[in-house]
């Protein structure tokens, strides 16, 4: 039965295609690994790598990009707490064995070295 254009509480509910009830944090789980510097070189070389200080988690960085809280990121970047990748940073892990703990947050990447 419907009424007003809404279905009975009998009728079964359908969530739409691509509902996902996961919180930023959970998605950005999958975007998060260890990696090396060949995989974060292009990254750089397009100018969408940053370096995340040992007092930030990648993941509270990834929410703020994400969620796109511009003075939150801005805050960082003053304080030097996120640093967009260099040619210094670059020439210094270049055929280097450097491992990184990274996270997309497409179209960037947020990295450490570990």
């Amino acid at each position: 039965m419907i009424e007003n254009g809404v279905g009975s509480s009998d009728e079964m509910r359908y969530g739409m295609l691509g509902d996902d009830e996961t919180t930023t944090e959970e998605k950005l789980t999958k975007y998060l690994g260890e990696i090396g510097w060949e995989y974060l070189k292009e990254h750089y070389e397009a100018g969408v790598l940053f370096f995340v200080d040992q007092r930030l988690s990648l993941e509270e960085v990834g929410v703020a990009f994400a969620d796109d809280q511009k003075e939150v990121v801005e805050s960082w970047l003053k304080a030097g707490d996120l640093v967009k990748i260099e040619e210094l940073h670059a020439a210094q892990w270049e055929g280097g064995k450097q491992v990184f703990v990274a996270l997309v947050v497409s179209p960037f990447v947020l990295c450490r070295p570990i």
